[in-house]
């Protein structure tokens, strides 16, 4: 188990995991936030259910830990790739030249983390962990405060720029991840490709579709 933790290789798989982890936790939460566009009630009932409950609490530290322990890996090879290749970050043996999104990698999810403080903010704040504290100020039904944030354009651009940097990072991120994890060479090279472009597409989209949909609505009253 030593080089798991101690090699680069070990590293590469344990960030790649962590990732696909997360990949799994977007499509969910996706997929819940689209619940809104076609009943509010189906919507606060899922966020009801994942309110103060002990298993949403559970998942919720799950979910923290991996996203702690992606960050710090990839923090842990952005410098040590620094240190062995200084300006050649995060090359690729399958291609001479490095995509931009591979070459910007930290970056793009140190972006990405900033935004989540914002969304965790403005969402899990004022609902999971103000019904934890017993807040009055807890927001009961998540569909008026999904409303009432992307009704503001202001928000709803930030977002929709967040969500454009996540597609950046997961086009990128996912073909890594699989190649890392074992599945690489000509034959899967095109078809990784493909696949990540497709999910990120996916999921940019499901994502976007909420705040878009309800900043016209509030455009056109």
């Amino acid at each position: 188990m030593y080089w798991l933790f101690n090699s680069s290789i070990g590293r590469k798989f344990i960030m790649s995991i962590s990732g696909i982890f997360l990949i799994l936790f977007l499509l969910f939460h996706m997929s819940m936030n689209l619940t809104l566009l076609f009943s509010e009630e189906a919507y606060d009932m899922i966020c009801e259910l994942l309110g103060a409950n002990w298993y949403a609490i559970v998942g919720t530290l799950v979910l923290v830990a991996g996203m702690v322990v992606h960050f710090a890996y990839a923090t842990l090879l952005t410098l040590q790739n620094l240190r062995a290749r200084g300006s050649d970050r995060y090359l690729s043996s399958n291609r001479t030249e490095t995509e931009w999104a591979a070459k910007n990698m930290f970056v793009l999810g140190l972006i990405i983390v900033l935004g989540l403080i914002i969304h965790l903010w403005n969402f899990w704040y004022r609902m999971q962990f103000a019904e934890l504290i017993h807040s009055p100020d807890a927001v009961i039904e998540g569909s008026g405060l999904v409303k009432e944030l992307f009704s503001n354009p202001c928000y709803v651009t930030v977002y929709l720029v967040w969500l454009g940097v996540l597609w950046f990072h997961l086009t990128h991120g996912v073909w890594s991840a699989f190649q890392t994890i074992g599945l690489n060479g000509k034959t899967w090279f095109p078809r990784l490709k493909f696949i990540s472009k497709a999910l990120a597409t996916i999921i940019m989209i499901g994502f976007a579709a909420v705040p878009v949909y309800f900043l016209i609505i509030k455009l056109m009253s």
